[in-house]
């Protein structure tokens, strides 16, 4: 079977995850590697909250997905632990904290949007 060409357009997209710094976010506790990011709002992003952070009221304006690698995030609704996956539709509304820390892969289709007005991880801070 002949090896499939792609065009650099099409080519796949190698991202050395372990190897990128964390980065912080506007929120105390919480720590990000952004693996993904386009100009329609998408993206992937790798996150890590020390013991006892807080990710403050928002609402997900689009299907939002996370997988647990590690450690606990809850809110009213309830846990998600290591090898656990949630997925909440557009129009959920939550606070999500994490009592002993955690990594988690969250996997965004439009940027949540913040009570407080904060931008999101991959907007422009203002």
């Amino acid at each position: 079977m002949p090896t499939p060409f792609n065009p650099p357009e099409l080519c796949s997209h190698f991202v050395d995850a372990a190897a990128m710094p964390w980065s912080p976010t506007q929120f105390e506790g919480i720590e990000m590697k952004i693996l993904y990011s386009d100009d329609d709002g998408r993206s992937a992003i790798l996150f890590k909250l020390a013991p006892g952070a807080v990710v403050p009221l928002h609402e997900h304006q689009a299907l939002e997905m996370t997988y647990m690698l590690e450690g606990d995030l809850t809110d009213h609704e309830g846990s998600c632990t290591p090898g656990n996956f949630v997925w909440r539709p557009g129009g959920n509304r939550h606070i999500a904290h994490s009592k002993g820390g955690a990594v988690f892969l969250s996997i965004f289709n439009k940027p949540n949007l913040f009570e407080s007005g904060t931008r999101f991880f991959t907007e422009a801070q203002a």
